[in-house]
């Protein structure tokens, strides 16, 4: 009898003959997640978040120490280098920085000159390439700056921008859908569609959302602190930059009620149409003259990328690719009460950062098909600088990426229910998501706020412009423990440690969600990583056709 059914292992063990045992797939996979640990979690956010990195600020010391971490914990890991130079991609970038003597600002009505305040009543960033700039031109008012002739919207019927500055409000139409409106409501688009129609400069209009999440007395606090930086491509040209655009500020509500005043439309009823979706738009009747004087210098801060190479000859010159920004906001300013400058970017993202890391320890302990890179992004904060980088100048053939999983500030302040697929409905990612939620105890859940527009705010868009799947998981505000106030912990957070010296390890963290959390990452590019397809966009989805339409 045992002769027999030996006979028979051997010729069916496909169909588990005599006894069934465990897939060794499902035994290595299990053997992989279980290589992520609390422990290994929380060494590498107390080195991240420690103050002798100075809050990893991009181009600083603090950043190159940061790099190095990963670099060397990736060699640990066994995986091979996927940069440029070794284990680095470096980003070359411009910082410009305002003259804080130069920024001038004045309204022209009716022969009479009114000149504003600085930080008080109007904040301006410096030029990234032209060391001065001065601009004087009719205000036409715009509405939103949206053009959306799909949707029969424009903010744009009716009136003429040429040669003009045009004011604006941020965000774009609540009527658009979810994913058209958070495309329309980027500034680069606005600030395109305005160059398109000729506008030489921008005025900026708050809000009541945006003064409500950022009261114009942040604004000063932080206004011509830091430079602001553009990664410089290889023909020297600073990226995202339009020269036509001689000018620009954003006013502080009261500025622009008194600049309006008189005006064919009132700031009031201005912003009370865009908050009904009304366009508006009318030439104001007055000019603006804006000026400013810019000091410019060239730094490189890296990228740090890894590799696990794919097992499958077919499949191993394709690429998953996590991502997670390395780099937080440097050396700020102390908040009331405290002397503590260092904005240690405890959670934001020297845990994403950790979680990744992870991620790349239990998928280098099961190499899947695919190859999969791990990249430590720099310059997320000055405005997906490394990301954007990287898409351009991809260490491997672009075509060969297949997917994005983006990793970006996850809140373990309470026992996580749920999480959250910011993406996940525009590609066949939301499958292997879903499945990996579930397998890890939570519900994956959609964007509960796409009025914020989170899918365009973090590194994943990067890659979703040059048309590759991408989505990041985030935890939901709704803790499974029914004692805590998950909302309120979330909402605490952002009001009062989210960017400041606070969010550094006196934070709390709930360690299980956090492992389980980084085990569900992993899951995710596991899966892709050993699908037979390339993931795809779904049919007819906004974000497909717009970046790739031949798919």
């Amino acid at each position: 009898m045992k002769t027999k059914c030996l006979v028979l292992a051997l010729s069916l063990v496909v169909l588990g003959a005599c006894e069934k045992q465990p897939a060794p797939d499902d035994t290595l996979l299990d053997d992989a997640l279980d290589t992520i640990s609390q422990e290994a979690l929380s060494a590498h956010l107390t080195y991240l978040a420690d103050d002798s990195l100075e809050g990893r600020e991009a181009g600083q010391p603090g950043y190159d120490l940061a790099a190095t971490y990963v670099s060397e914990q990736f060699a640990t890991m066994g995986l091979e280098p996927g940069g440029v130079d070794g284990w680095y991609q470096q980003v070359p970038l411009v910082t410009y920085l305002l003259d804080p003597d130069s920024p001038t600002m004045v309204v022209h009505r009716d022969g009479v000159d009114a000149a504003l305040e600085y930080k008080e009543q109007f904040s301006m960033r410096g030029d990234a390439v032209r060391s001065e700039n001065f601009v004087r031109a009719e205000v036409v008012y715009v509405g939103f700056g949206v053009h959306a002739p799909d949707f029969d919207y424009s903010d744009y019927e009716g009136v003429d921008v040429e040669g003009k500055i045009v004011a604006m409000f941020d965000n774009a139409p609540s009527t658009l859908p979810a994913d058209h409106r958070a495309y329309y409501a980027s500034t680069r688009v606005k600030a395109q569609e305005a160059v398109d129609r000729g506008a030489v400069g921008v005025v900026g209009l708050r809000s009541q959302r945006s003064v409500e999440s950022f009261p114009w007395e942040r604004v000063k606090k932080v206004v011509g602190k830091k430079p602001g930086m553009a990664w410089v491509d290889l023909s020297g040209a600073a990226s995202g930059y339009f020269p036509e655009l001689e000018g620009s500020v954003f006013m502080s509500v009261d500025a622009a009620t008194e600049m309006m005043a008189g005006t064919p439309i009132s700031f009031a009823d201005a912003r009370a149409a865009t908050e009904s979706d009304t366009p508006a738009s009318v030439p104001l009747g007055i000019e603006v003259s804006l000026a400013r004087k810019t000091s410019h210098s060239s730094i490189e801060s890296p990228n740090v990328i890894g590799v696990v190479r794919g097992t499958d000859p077919k499949l191993a010159d394709e690429y998953v690719v996590f991502s997670a920004h390395l780099d937080h906001t440097g050396i700020g300013e102390p908040v009331e009460g405290s002397t503590d400058k260092i904005n240690n970017g405890a959670y934001d993202n020297a845990m994403g950062i950790a979680l990744m890391l992870e991620a790349a320890r239990a998928i280098a302990a099961a190499p899947p098909r695919r190859s999969v890179m791990f990249i430590g992004l720099t310059a997320e904060e000055k405005g997906l600088l490394g990301s954007d980088y990287f898409a351009h100048y991809p260490t491997v053939p672009s075509d060969s990426i297949v997917a994005n999983v983006n990793l970006d500030m996850p809140l373990f302040l309470f026992p996580v229910a749920e999480i959250i697929g910011f993406g996940a409905e525009h590609s066949s990612l939301q499958k292997p998501m879903a499945a990996a939620a579930e397998a890890e105890g939570f519900v994956l859940v959609p964007d509960p706020l796409p009025e914020e527009n989170f899918f365009i705010r973090s590194d994943q868009y990067s890659f979703v412009k040059k048309g590759i799947p991408a989505s990041y998981l985030d935890v939901s505000n709704r803790s499974s423990d029914p004692d805590i106030d998950g909302e309120a912990a979330y909402k605490d957070h952002l009001k009062n440690h989210y960017h400041k010296p606070s969010d550094d390890l006196s934070r709390p963290v709930d360690w299980d969600s956090a492992v389980r959390f980084a085990r569900a990452n992993a899951r995710i590019g596991l899966a892709v990583a050993n699908d037979d397809d390339r993931p795809t966009w779904n049919e007819g989805d906004f974000f497909g056709d717009m970046f790739a339409p031949e798919d």
